[in-house]
């Protein structure tokens, strides 16, 4: 079975989010714990964040 290819709006997100992560500092415990670490504060941030920037462009 092959893996659905992402469209571009899926991988710009994806892009924005790793970003966002890092501005936050949390890029170091999502790489080692993965996203499921992240208690709702932080991953509610991430989340406003990108709908901001999302809205923006």
């Amino acid at each position: 079975m092959s893996r659905k290819e992402k469209s571009a709006a899926e991988r710009r997100k994806e892009a924005l989010k790793w970003e966002i992560a890092a501005e936050l500092g949390l890029l170091d415990k999502i790489r080692s714990q993965g996203w499921g670490a992240l208690n709702g504060v932080e991953s509610g941030r991430i989340g406003g964040l990108l709908a901001r920037r999302l809205r923006q462009s």
